[in-house]
């Protein structure tokens, strides 16, 4: 189980992240490094992720621990999670990782820790030119987003920057799991296939004991 000295030695790494994020930069950073989630749209997530395995790279194993086809992001003596949050939205749950695999990761070690990174993000101008550049850079529209227009859905506009302002430890925990929502429950994939239901984490709903950790900004 970590003890103090763990927390404070992750903490301190962490707090030497870096607190503002373009979008361009993050994503030409993690392209030239190899980070091979360099053309996922919601790059935030994949930069924080990249960026925790820049700064605990001497503490931590990165995606050691699986259950079926879903890994954790890292392991120190319990496995982790990263994630990113805009908080400059009405929606204050976060997901974080498929319910089974969290259910049997708690069963083995008790609980895992969730790092989440929250801030304040900017988005794409109506001419959507971040959009197009990240297009640009991977060589044309992704499937996903082919199959969207075929659709006719709507597109979302992209993040550009994020304003780092805090990071919570979370220790989430079977009592925690009782009280959090579900994602996904019941969704179908393309092929009728069912969606393995995810874990929603409800930030305003903490309770003591849960935010081991709290960083800011």
């Amino acid at each position: 189980m970590l003890n103090e000295d763990d927390i404070s030695e992750i903490s301190e790494r962490l707090n030497q992240l870096p607190k503002q994020w373009n979008g361009k930069d993050a994503i030409l950073e993690m392209k030239t490094k190899h980070f091979n989630q360099w053309r996922q749209m919601e790059w935030i997530g994949f930069y924080f992720e990249f960026l925790c395995q820049q700064y605990l790279k001497d503490i931590m194993q990165f995606h050691k621990i699986k259950f079926g086809r879903t890994s954790f992001d890292s392991f120190y003596k319990v496995p982790f999670d990263f994630k990113a949050h805009a908080i400059n939205t009405e929606k204050h749950s976060v997901v974080i990782n498929d319910t089974m695999a969290i259910q049997k990761s708690i069963q083995r070690y008790g609980y895992i820790i969730t790092i989440i990174a929250l801030g304040e993000v900017k988005y794409n101008d109506e001419q959507r030119s971040f959009q197009r550049w990240h297009e640009k850079l991977k060589g044309g529209k992704s499937k996903y987003e082919r199959d969207r227009i075929e659709r006719g859905a709507w597109s979302r506009l992209r993040k550009t920057e994020f304003h780092l302002k805090e990071i919570l430890l979370l220790k989430i925990n079977k009592e925690t799991l009782n009280r959090s929502g579900s994602f996904q429950k019941n969704f179908r994939n393309a092929d009728g296939s069912l969606r393995r239901s995810k874990v929603m984490l409800n930030l305003e709903k903490l309770e003591e004991g849960e935010i081991i950790k709290k960083l800011d900004f």
